[in-house]
């Protein structure tokens, strides 16, 4: 088979998105873990992570019309050097600093990291929209397998990062990250295919806000979704297997670290796989997009239930038990494939909504809407864990899983373009 335009380019975006998702994984996990056994709470854990997400919000913006104005290479560049600054600037963290000075200077640098991270991935998303063949579900094909190998390998992070930190230690692991990606970085500069949009000076900023009420409704069911998962997977979940599995001890920490990394990579690992695997499980190479949407609706109202259930049998337990936790590791695994459904249809459907023209703009509204959902399960991780603990998290997530519902919902009344293509 004759591999299509753009492959190339395809690949080398794919190859820098994994790369810097691997690190992003790793640094997530190094972060908790490490604050964690430093004694902080989960409310300032999650304080730890806010100006991530913020940044994430204001890049999403800005990074659009970027993207439209010099170039979608030009941002994937900028995404992965600011990602190498901040790691350097990470790795001089002092331990002798008080909470407060900690949590601040943290905080800086998880913003900086955020805009590292939607400066790649708006560019990488958008890349597949202006790369991929047009015949035979190859957009839902080519942007389900950027996605779900990019959450496999995000997902392998979580696995690295705790294990580095038990084997290595906070700042060698910070500074080997950073020389993984900066050689990235270089071989890119050097070695980065054709077939990448240059940009057009006449693009304005004033274009980013999307008119599409397409777009629009399916970014606010993406802010429920996303806040479903982060508002149990920032801070709760490893907060209580930490607390379930950690007796205080060292090497009791670094077991717990290492068990605790391993249910992370593998929930996200799990996740990328369905995500790669959805267009086949969704049979959507013969389906149109409304026909997709319609999939969308389902497959959010099948996961309500089981953050429902699983907040209902925390609570009745009262306190953790083997049967109890084999439930959370088996019912999170079944969250994340159903999620994994969600979130590839909404990849899928963002890009299917937009036009050539528009494409950096509203996928970088749409990662924006994506960025304000984590920010507020993350918030809502840390307060709802410290208030209610793990039953008052899940029951959150299922909230805003019927809230995502009722947006898809919406989203289905809007009238569909007059010219409807298959995927």
């Amino acid at each position: 088979m004759t591999k299509p335009a753009g492959f190339s380019a395809y690949i080398a975006v794919t190859a820098a998105y994994w790369a810097f998702m691997l690190t992003d994984g790793a640094l997530r996990m190094l972060v908790l873990l490490h604050f964690n056994g430093l004694g902080f709470s989960p409310v300032q854990l999650a304080y730890l992570f806010i100006l991530y997400e913020v940044a994430g919000i204001a890049t999403n913006l800005s990074a659009g019309w970027i993207a439209a104005r010099f170039g979608l290479t030009s941002t994937l560049y900028a995404g992965l050097g600011i990602q190498v600054l901040a790691l350097l600037a990470l790795s001089q963290l002092n331990p002798d600093w008080s909470v407060l000075a900690s949590v601040i200077f943290v905080m800086a640098i998880q913003g900086l990291s955020g805009v590292a991270k939607d400066l790649t991935k708006m560019s990488s998303k958008s890349a597949v929209k202006l790369l991929a063949p047009s015949e035979n579900g190859g957009l839902f094909r080519w942007v389900a397998v950027l996605t779900g190998s990019k959450n496999a390998v995000k997902g392998l992070g979580f696995l690295i990062g705790a294990a580095a930190l038990g084997l290595f230690g906070f700042v060698p692991a910070i500074l080997g990250m950073a020389t993984a990606i900066g050689l990235i970085l270089l071989i890119l500069l050097f070695k980065m295919p054709g077939g990448l949009p240059k940009g057009k000076k006449s693009a304005k900023f004033k274009e980013v806000i999307s008119k599409n009420s397409r777009v629009n409704w399916l970014s606010a069911a993406r802010v429920f979704l996303f806040g479903a998962r982060d508002v149990w997977f920032v801070v709760g979940i490893p907060i209580y297997f930490h607390a379930v599995l950690s007796h205080g001890t060292p090497d009791a920490d670094r077991t717990a670290f290492f068990i605790i990394g391993t249910f992370m990579a593998l929930w996200v690992i799990l996740y990328g796989a369905v995500q790669a695997s959805a267009p086949r499980i969704l049979a959507a190479k013969d389906k149109t997009t409304d026909a997709i949407l319609h999939d969308a609706q389902r497959w959010v109202g099948a996961l309500f239930f089981i953050p429902l259930v699983l907040a209902g049998a925390v609570w009745i337990a009262g306190a953790p038990a083997l049967w109890l936790t084999i439930l959370l590791i088996i019912g999170l695994l079944v969250f994340g494939a159903v999620f994994a459904i969600n979130s590839s249809v909404h990849s899928y459907l963002i890009l299917a909504f937009t036009s050539d023209d528009r494409v950096t703009m509203d996928v970088g509204f749409y990662y924006m809407a994506n960025a304000s959902g984590r920010l507020l399960g993350t918030l809502l991780s840390g307060l709802t864990y410290q208030f209610g603990g793990l039953p008052l998290c899940l029951g959150t997530a299922a909230l805003m899983v019927g809230l995502s519902w009722l947006s898809i919902a919406k989203l289905r009344q809007v009238p569909a373009p007059l010219h409807q293509t298959a995927p």
